[in-house]
């Protein structure tokens, strides 16, 4: 059946992004991949539309995270968001901002929310989602999620999904390990470091902070560190990260929080990169542990982990990916919530 979807992107990048921005990727791919099955599309969201969906724009530069007009940033763009659904005929909103949500119980159509934010630890959001969840079709990415918050309703399950092909394939590999994603304590860069400096290995740090804590968990944990075959490349976009993701020999995950998904994870092994992580929140379910990476129960195993991945096959990695993490499960998930 042709459906007429509103897709509700955050407002800090543009879709898709064009460095950090996992929840935009998402958005991304389900807008095309929605529009290739022959529905209609329209994807509200910041900036310019890159996507091959209807658009209705609502903040003309996207501001990126952790600036000092975040909250502000964040309920005018679901304020516009909800002026352009009044005017819209659509038959879902497929809603993943934190504040348009809200708003739920006034549209005229049902919203789908998927629940990017994790559920247990100190980061947990799921206060937030029993306050909502009466007026949305909830969707968890993981059952670590619907573990976590058993009392929520959730509307089903759908992991996120990346188009492989986007992703360069590369067996051989050079001998550095990375990590990439966001400069902080919850991400363990500093377990990286550890893990690297006792495997003997180089690590490449790649990644931003986005908020006060994190730029000073950087200049305090981090700065001081670098060099001595620490390497700290910033954030990197396009081909820089996707060359980083394919050549290194894997890629470091050493989370402290309940992670709700893991992107990243996605990514490098669609390059044949395997991973390193250890194995909180839903990283059990995205990396099968001893073919396409390990997962580590405690920092400790890091280090040995890094040094066994040479005996494990990178096309393993992309297959695992192409097989259960594909565009097109992930349509097909949304598809039938």
């Amino acid at each position: 059946m042709k459906l007429r979807i509103a897709i509700v992107a955050p407002p800090w990048y543009e879709i898709p992004p064009a460095s950090y921005g996992g929840v935009e990727r998402v958005c991304a791919s389900l807008v095309d991949g929605l529009v290739e099955r022959g529905h209609d599309v329209t994807l509200i969201a910041a900036g310019r539309n890159h996507t091959r969906g209807e658009f209705v724009r609502t903040v003309a530069i996207p501001p990126g995270e952790g600036g000092d007009f975040e909250s502000l940033t964040e309920v005018i763009h679901a304020a516009r968001a909800q002026q352009a659904l009044d005017e819209l005929k659509v038959d879902v909103v497929h809603d993943h901002s934190v504040a348009g949500p809200l708003a739920a119980s006034a549209r005229r159509a049902p919203t789908v929310l998927p629940a990017h934010m994790p559920l247990a630890g100190e980061e947990s959001w799921v206060e937030y989602y029993r306050a909502i969840v009466a007026n949305v079709s909830l969707v968890a990415l993981s059952e670590a999620q619907r573990r976590a918050a058993p009392g929520l309703r959730w509307a089903g399950l759908v992991p996120n999904g990346v188009d492989v092909g986007q992703f360069p394939f590369r067996a051989d590999k050079d001998e550095y390990v990375l990590y990439l994603g966001r400069i902080s304590a919850t991400k363990g860069v500093d377990l990286a470091l550890a893990a690297a400096r006792t495997a003997g290995r180089r690590l490449v740090i790649a990644g931003k902070g986005t908020i006060p804590s994190e730029h000073e968990y950087f200049e305090h944990e981090i700065r001081p560190q670098l060099g001595d075959c620490v390497d700290w490349v910033g954030e990197v976009s396009g081909q820089q990260k996707v060359d980083l993701l394919a050549r290194a020999r894997c890629l470091i995950f050493p989370i402290r929080w309940q992670e709700p998904f893991g992107l990243v994870l996605l990514e490098a092994m669609a390059c044949g990169t395997p991973v390193v992580a250890l194995g909180h929140g839903a990283v059990a379910e995205v990396v099968d542990d001893g073919r396409t990476g390990f997962v580590c129960q405690r920092p400790s195993e890091l280090a040995d982990a890094i040094n066994d991945v040479s005996r494990l096959d990178a096309t393993d990695c992309r297959e695992h990916v192409r097989r259960h993490f594909s565009v097109e499960r992930m349509v097909d998930g949304y598809e039938a919530v």
